[in-house]
């Protein structure tokens, strides 16, 4: 009987695990299907990479870069040099960097495109140490400073960055200050803040069938909006087929069972910095208010010290110790 009575209780444990189990793969499954129906967001790194950087879509590259450096027909790229991130070892030790689509064009032109969707207040010294050393990397024992080619940094932010500027794509060189003279073409710093391109899409100021940049651009944004997706695919039918490779292999890539699993991991790391950022900045305004209401506080207890009040009817008003209204008293 005892025998019989454990069997049982055997037998519904091994009921509800596979109960479990089958909940868990059929939930797994579900996931699965939502993340196979969508296409990657372009505006992570990763996925921009996979689609901008990868060996075989040079040619998507080279239409973006066509775009993106406005250049004349004349002067259209035709060919591009993907780079190996780790183009020196200060980069090594940088692993943001590894996700950056660095490339080199055929007159020796080096390009970093790096994309951000986090506000981390540090763009423009982050872009000019990245410049510096790109350039710098071209420099080989016995070269001549004069066969050093100009290079470009792009970058693509998901935030308004440029605040007192209304374009979308704003470009940087060294300039005189009056003159207004360039001193060298050398150095080429862009910056697309995809935002105010939506602004500008919203308000149909912007059309993606007269822009190539514009049209590359959205693209990014096209997973999230379905008037964009439907717009650009018909762009791509009807007169541009490098833009429909690029939404061909996006398509691909985001039906790769790999690339979903490292995408979904760089997603999730880029979700924790935001959260993280954004407790850093709402604790930063906590200890800035503190520090305006105690400022605000000394103001008050220096106005009593000079109408003569005494220390501790000024420690009792405005609690503050009698060390703080010895200094007071000292200014």
């Amino acid at each position: 009987m005892i025998g019989f009575l454990y069997k049982i209780k055997v037998r519904k444990r091994i009921l509800k695990r596979e109960k479990h189990n089958s909940c868990y793969t059929r939930r797994k499954e579900e996931i699965t299907e939502d993340i196979m129906t969508k296409r990657l967001d372009l505006r992570v790194d990763f996925a921009f990479k996979s689609l901008f950087g990868t060996h075989g879509n040079e040619s998507i590259l080279a239409a973006f870069l066509n775009a993106a450096l406005r250049l004349p027909e004349e002067k259209n790229i035709t060919t591009v040099h993907l780079l190996d991130p780790h183009f020196n070892k200060e980069y090594q030790e940088d692993k943001r960097s590894i996700l950056d689509v660095h490339a080199q064009l055929e007159d020796g032109t080096r390009i970093n495109i790096e994309i951000q969707l986090n506000n981390k207040h540090d763009m423009e010294k982050r872009t000019l140490y990245y410049w510096s050393k790109m350039y710098s990397s071209q420099m080989k024992e016995g070269m001549d400073y004069g066969e050093l080619c100009q290079t470009i940094t792009i970058n693509i932010v998901n935030f308004r960055y440029l605040s007192h500027i209304n374009h979308y794509h704003s470009v940087f060189q060294l300039y005189e200050r009056e003159e207004k003279l360039l001193l060298t073409d050398m150095l080429e710093i862009h910056f697309m803040e995809l935002p105010k391109l939506l602004i500008k899409w919203r308000r149909k100021e912007v059309d993606p069938r007269e822009d190539q940049l514009v049209r590359w651009l959205l693209l990014l944004e096209a997973s999230e909006d379905e008037e964009i997706t439907q717009v650009l695919e018909e762009i791509a039918v009807q007169e541009d087929q490098v833009l429909k490779k690029a939404i061909d292999e996006w398509e691909r890539v985001s039906q790769d069972p790999e690339v979903l699993l490292a995408y979904e991991a760089r997603r999730k790391a880029l979700l924790d910095e935001k959260s993280a950022l954004k407790r850093a900045e709402n604790l930063g305004k906590i200890e800035g208010e503190k520090i305006g209401e105690k400022r605000g506080v000394l103001k008050v207890a220096l106005g009593m010290i000079q109408e003569g009040i005494d220390s501790t009817t000024i420690s009792k008003l405005t609690a503050l110790t009698q060390e703080e209204i010895d200094k007071l008293r000292q200014q």
